[in-house]
C-alpha cells in the first residue's frame, strides 16, 4: 500500500494554508508514489509536525523552524521512492 503523509498544524497560529500549499506541492509531485495527504488541525498549540504514515519526519518545534518545500520533498522521497528523480530540487 503506498504511504499516506499527514500534516498536523495549528489552526490557532494560522498554519493550515502552509500546510495546504505542503499538500499540494507534495501530491503535485509524488503523484504515483503516495496514497494521500492530509491536513489534520491539532489540539496542541505551535505543533506543525509531518508524518508519513506515522513515523515523523519533520516536527517544527524539534527543528526550530518550518521546513523549505525543496527539504521536504527530499524527506518524502528518501522514504516512498529513494530513486525518484526531484529534477531542480535535487541537491548539488
Amino acid at each position: 500500500m503506498k504511504p499516506t503523509i499527514r500534516i498536523e498544524y495549528c489552526p490557532k497560529c494560522g498554519w493550515m494554508l502552509r500546510g495546504a500549499y505542503m499538500a499540494q506541492e507534495l501530491l503535485t509531485t509524488f503523484t504515483d508514489d503516495l496514497f494521500g495527504v492530509t491536513l489534520q488541525p491539532s489540539e496542541i498549540s505551535g505543533r506543525y509536525t509531518i508524518y508519513i504514515n506515522d513515523e515523523v519526519i519533520f516536527d517544527r518545534k524539534r527543528e526550530g523552524r518550518f521546513p523549505e518545500i525543496k527539504e521536504l520533498k527530499q524527506l518524502v522521497r528518501n522514504i516512498v521512492n529513494p530513486e525518484k528523480s526531484l529534477g531542480h530540487s535535487e541537491p548539488k
